[in-house]
């Protein structure tokens, strides 16, 4: 048995156009990720791009590391995890304030519409939260129509305020995983 997300596949190619080319109009250069499903098509575009670099990371926290020292030396960045992830970074997220460097984060969501994994319920039903107590404003799109708009809102908010940003993509928008044999 394997888990598989079951999302209709043309609604994922869209958005995750939608927010490759809103990442290239904001000159976005540095993508640290953990591997994940529901950012795969994203992480493939990036990869494949000669402006982007994409790097794998072996936990979230780094990636936060990462975007701060991206714009330290003249670049931007965007962090890409799983909510799941979340918890691991918040004593990193304290850069972001210390720093005041634009910090954008897309986190697809786990933990709530149609979730199968127990161990997923926790930290997604408290991701935003999280983000909030840690001084993170928190913009989520859960329809493919959204997402454009909610991160164009997110990348402004993040490169042109200042301000740090997550943006939630939701359960119900990346599809729930489903086991078959």
């Amino acid at each position: 048995m394997h888990a598989r997300a079951d999302a209709p596949a043309e609604n994922a190619q869209s958005w995750s156009e939608d927010i490759f080319g809103i990442l290239q109009r904001f000159d976005v250069r540095q993508v640290p990720y953990v591997p994940d499903a529901g950012h795969s098509r994203l992480i493939n575009r990036v990869l494949a791009s000669s402006t982007m670099r994409g790097v794998p990371l072996t936990t979230e926290e780094e990636g936060v590391a990462m975007l701060a020292g991206a714009w330290a030396g003249g670049q931007r960045g965007v962090l890409l995890m799983q909510s799941s992830g979340v918890g691991n970074c918040i004593n990193m997220l304290s850069l972001t304030q210390i720093f005041r460097f634009p910090f954008l984060t897309l986190v697809t969501m786990r933990g709530e519409w149609g979730e199968f994994n127990p161990w997923q319920v926790p930290m997604g039903s408290s991701t935003e939260a999280v983000f909030e107590l840690c001084g993170i404003r928190v913009l989520r799109a859960s329809h493919p129509q959204e997402v454009r708009e909610v991160v164009e809102a997110g990348a402004m908010q993040a490169y042109n305020a200042c301000t740090p940003t997550a943006v939630l993509l939701s359960q119900r928008l990346i599809g729930t995983k489903v086991f078959t044999k």
